[in-house]
């Protein structure tokens, strides 16, 4: 039972851990207006009761991890760090090399969680599961103590997810998207999540506001909706992207005096949004390559925003 003002802690899937309900996103961290505002942004989520710290090896060429490992060195015992490995196809001893420049970016010597980043293209599950691929490289860490727990994430579409899945590896984490606009479209809300929770591995929910947060400002819900309809499903914890202190206020907030959807609820906001989510407007990452990052487009041959404006 959470105190007023309070955010939850919730258990991470079968591993015995709880997390914070919401959880900071690294990469919005690196927008923040300079380094002390990020660092600040850190220490206020901390004091918040934010425990779940979200970032990966390729965030901003690594100014992500950098800022993250500067706010929590003197308080790394008050988080749950995570961030992810980001070889998108090669192999193990990449994944290993970008695990040591992470470890020192963030100041730590061992990773609470360390996931496959970026499963968005076709190929993805095949490539992760190959002999001496990235799946070789979670279990050679967690072998070292280097991580505690293991998993893997992905935006695009859910049968990607599902075809990860299907190689029955122990994954003890998966992060997906989940909003109340993905019900109606290429839903992880239904096609993953029921597995996700049979299995006991834990959700982690993520692009609440689909990764621009379009939908708030053209007023077709509210940062609070958003929000609450996210957490108020079967996740462990619902990461944010928090680029200033006026959204960490925001959040923490709607956070800290949440109380669940009941059925009724959500199913009245899936219905009253589907007219604008069944042509995936409001879910680009799913749709272009916007959200996809240039470490895996350049591994998959895939042009840059730079490249196709040129």
């Amino acid at each position: 039972m959470k105190r007023e003002s309070e955010i939850e802690s919730r258990p991470l899937g079968a591993t015995g851990e709880m997390v914070s309900a919401l959880g900071l996103g690294g990469y919005h961290l690196a927008k923040a207006g300079s380094a002390r505002e990020a660092v600040r942004i850190v220490h206020a989520a901390i004091d918040a009761g934010i425990t779940f710290m979200d970032n990966a090896w390729e965030y901003h060429d690594g100014r992500s991890e950098v800022l993250m490992g500067k706010a929590i060195a003197d308080r790394r015992d008050r988080v749950f760090l995570m961030t992810k490995l980001c070889t998108h196809g090669r192999g193990t001893r990449e994944a290993m090399t970008q695990l040591e420049q992470s470890l020192r970016r963030l100041k730590t010597d061992y990773l609470d969680l360390w996931q496959i980043h970026e499963c968005v293209y076709e190929t993805d599950p095949d490539l992760h599961f190959a002999a001496g691929g990235a799946v070789d490289a979670l279990e050679e860490a967690k072998r070292k103590d280097k991580v505690r727990f293991i998993g893997f994430t992905g935006h695009k579409h859910p049968s990607i997810h599902l075809r990860m899945l299907e190689h029955n590896f122990p994954f003890d984490t998966c992060q997906l998207p989940l909003n109340c606009f993905d019900a109606s479209f290429r839903s992880f809300e239904r096609e993953v999540l029921p597995l996700l929770k049979a299995r006991g591995i834990a959700a982690l929910g993520m692009k609440s506001l689909s990764g621009d947060a379009r939908q708030v400002k053209r007023k077709v819900v509210t940062a609070q909706e958003a929000l609450r309809y996210a957490m108020s499903l079967p996740v462990a914890t619902t990461i944010s992207g928090i680029d200033s202190m006026t959204v960490l206020r925001r959040n923490v907030a709607i956070a800290s005096t949440f109380t669940p959807m009941t059925r009724d609820q959500m199913e009245r906001l899936r219905r009253r949004v589907r007219e604008d989510a069944t042509d995936g407007r409001y879910e680009l990452y799913k749709t272009t390559a916007l959200h996809d990052g240039p470490v895996g487009r350049a591994q998959h041959g895939f042009p840059s925003d730079e490249e196709l404006s040129a």
